[in-house]
């Protein structure tokens, strides 16, 4: 049957791809078509006439070479931006995380130094003076994270270990507080910070929006194994080599799990 042969042939002579699952494909209009030629001539039709019907109903070269044509592009494209998307997402989960947890880094860094700063302005003072409360207002100030300052003397308390019930129980010496920038959708949350010594003890709020580098670690990973995974299947959907194993591969093993499709798909080649 030479006229479907050439029939099929020319209805992919313009498809780019791999070779191996246009040939698999072509094998499987060809197997069509000579089964309806099969059914045409036990109707009592002469085989040229069963030929000639058979690719009629099936379509004009042309429209389907066109059809095929850009489903195959359709696809192709598809997949491609598929990748792509998914590469965009796991760099910008990267950088969103490497942001915000240098930036918590930063703020840490700076709590330290305004918590040591004040302790060198207090020092073995006895009282905290009006020009000090300035001061210490003033660090506080040149800060957008720390929300409220309180400062207690503890030289009277014997025990270190009595601290924290002493402040927790007593009006502090000095207080100072301050608005800072908080919508809800930061998910912030503010947490003490506390520096003391025998005579002062210096508790401090500060925001932290630790919490974002969970939710975008999370959500980014989440979000690239779901588009790496859909890919992945179109490629093994491409290669005839589709089934649960390889999805659960691709989900589980991501990258490494198509490498190892790769590789089973050289060795049956090779085999």
């Amino acid at each position: 049957m030479k006229k479907i042969e050439s029939y099929v042939d020319g209805v992919y002579s313009s498809v780019g791809g791999n070779k191996k699952e246009i040939e698999e494909l072509k094998a499987e209009m060809k197997s069509h078509l000579i089964e309806a030629v099969h059914e045409l001539k036990a109707e009592g039709k002469n085989e040229q006439e069963a030929i000639n019907i058979a690719i009629e109903r099936f379509g004009g070269e042309q429209e389907i070479r066109s059809i095929v044509g850009q489903l195959f592009k359709a696809q192709k494209t598809f997949a491609k931006w598929v990748l792509y998307l998914s590469m965009a997402i796991i760099l910008f989960t990267v950088f969103a995380f490497g942001f915000i947890w240098s930036y918590e880094e930063e703020n840490a860094n700076e709590n330290s130094i305004v918590a040591t700063q004040i302790s060198e302005i207090l020092n073995d003072k006895n009282n905290i003076t009006e020009e000090m409360e300035k001061e210490i207002s003033s660090l506080i100030k040149d800060t957008d994270q720390i929300s409220k300052i309180e400062i207690y003397n503890v030289s009277d308390v014997d025990n270190v270990n009595q601290v924290i019930d002493y402040v927790s129980d007593t009006k502090p010496d000095y207080r100072y507080e301050q608005k800072v920038w908080n919508p809800k959708w930061l998910q912030a949350d503010f947490f003490p910070y506390a520096n003391w010594d025998k005579k002062w003890y210096v508790g401090m709020e500060t925001r932290q929006i630790s919490d974002w580098m969970a939710i975008i670690l999370f959500s980014g990973i989440a979000i690239y194994i779901t588009l790496f995974t859909i890919w992945a299947t179109i490629n093994s959907y491409h290669h005839r080599r589709l089934n649960i194993g390889w999805i659960i591969a691709f989900t589980l093993l991501n990258v490494i799990g198509y490498l190892i499709y790769v590789l089973v798909g050289k060795r049956k080649i090779a085999a």
